[in-house]
């Protein structure tokens, strides 16, 4: 037996849902569980209640994704769950910081909501509430740096993603992202007809941090069951019309969209995160 089937890694799941019902925790699960198969490794997984029980990792684990969730990254500072979450960051920060080799660093990936707080913690750019909700399935557009970003190895551009969230990152901080050794990834797609700055939808913040304001985590089959929701269909058709609705259930069947993102995004920054020390 090889050392590869020998392996065992740990990951952590933040979860930020707050107890609200959703599908994005599952996805994690089966991409996480799938990358194990593919790459004979065996692979724990263990789930943080972040919002509702204050639970946060310690820095034991090979890696860690933190998911997206509900409400406002602004009205949440400071409270306690908040100011454990941002001392979580620092954790893993301060136990990087003390590894000579880059192989036993630790890497988050951090999903909508928590890039949001991320972002507001790193002041990479101004965190704000959106003009109106974005939901769909939209072009994701990338930027240089991320033209050579090895988590976003084998995407097209633009590539495809779900976006799903009430609030943006605008007026990126060059000075900052830079001297944090970071880099802006991408952002989303033109909209000339509105005179809005178009929104940050992914971040490298440092050599070990990425983060996506989109869900990479989406599949087509719990986008479906997303958008059939009495409420859900409600709200697209009453804001967007029955086209619209449609037309987002249509773009869940090609495989050139969501699930090509699905299928690179997470499996590529697992393999990044820890395969090195195979």
């Amino acid at each position: 037996m090889n050392d590869i089937k020998k392996a065992h890694k740990s990951i952590a799941i933040l979860d930020l849902y707050d107890g609200q019902p959703n599908e994005g925790m599952r996805c994690i699960r089966d991409l996480i569980t799938a990358w194990g198969i593919m790459h004979q490794t065996k692979i724990s997984i263990e789930v943080f209640d972040v919002r509702k029980n204050i639970s946060l990792p310690d820095t034991q684990f090979d890696a860690y994704i933190s998911s997206g969730g509900p409400g406002s990254p602004l009205e949440s500072e400071g409270t306690d769950w908040d100011n454990a979450y941002i001392q979580w960051i620092r954790s893993i920060e301060n136990f990087n910081k003390k590894q000579n080799s880059k192989l036993t660093k630790k890497q988050i990936l951090f999903i909508c909501h928590s890039f949001q707080l991320a972002c507001r913690y790193y002041q990479v750019g101004t965190v704000c509430a959106r003009k109106s909700t974005s939901f769909g399935v939209f072009p994701v557009h990338l930027l240089p740096a991320g033209l050579h970003e090895p988590v976003f190895n084998g995407l097209s551009d633009p590539f495809y993603a779900v976006d799903s969230r009430d609030y943006q990152v605008v007026a990126p901080n060059n000075h900052q992202i830079e001297a944090m050794g970071g880099a802006f990834l991408a952002i989303e797609k033109e909209r000339p007809h509105v005179p809005y700055e178009r929104a940050i939808m992914a971040i490298r913040f440092n050599a070990e941090f990425i983060g996506t304001q989109f869900h990479p985590e989406a599949d087509a089959i719990g986008m479906q069951m997303y958008l059939q929701r009495d409420d859900k269909k409600k709200a697209v058709i009453d804001e967007h019309g029955t086209k619209k609705w449609e037309s987002m259930l249509a773009q869940l069947q090609d495989p050139d969209k969501i699930m090509f993102t699905y299928k690179h995004i997470i499996p590529n920054f697992l393999t990044n995160a820890l395969t090195s020390n195979l």
